[in-house]
């Protein structure tokens, strides 16, 4: 009769002194640190429940430059990287006296909506955004103006054409 023998194929980190959560972070890369077997989680914009990262830097104080052209200015923005552009409106809104709602973000050639991340559509450092006043409203505002100048009549109606 033959005698087989056991092969291991794993090491036993019992050898090492070092026992479950400490053997994995030691694993993992050697620097990460436990602070007392805690873990901690982030949410991410999506909705998906993560182990927060460690990183040198951390993501939520990363700051982006973002060149905004308007039609005839430029503007450079400091903002965060995670932020929305819902966000940006608003500090847009202290540099050019344009309400939130009247302005247009376009970035890489669609309109951005206020609810859309700028890291997750993919602003990065340095990036040129364009900004547009909304036509519709700057019309209204011309409108407005002629209006309390007394060159036009403004009839309000409760009835709209719809044509078909």
């Amino acid at each position: 009769m033959i005698k087989l023998r056991c092969k291991k194929f794993f090491r036993s980190n019992s050898k090492n002194g070092s026992t479950g959560a400490a053997a994995a972070a030691a694993a993992a890369g050697g620097d990460t640190k436990l602070t007392g077997g805690e873990i901690k989680w982030e949410l991410r914009p999506g909705g998906m429940l993560v182990q927060k990262r460690e990183c040198a830097e951390k993501a939520g104080d990363s700051i982006i430059m973002l060149r905004i052209s308007t039609v005839s200015k430029w503007h450079d923005i400091s903002i965060q990287a995670t932020s929305t552009f819902g966000e940006l409106k608003m500090i847009l809104s202290m540099v050019t006296g344009l309400e939130p709602k009247e302005q247009r973000l376009l970035f890489r050639g669609k309109e951005r909506e206020d609810y859309e991340y700028l890291h997750m559509v993919g602003v990065k450092d340095k990036d040129k955004v364009l900004l547009f006043e909304d036509p519709a409203i700057k019309e209204r505002k011309k409108l407005l103006n002629l209006a309390a100048n007394g060159h036009v009549k403004v009839i309000e109606s409760s009835y709209h054409t719809i044509c078909v």
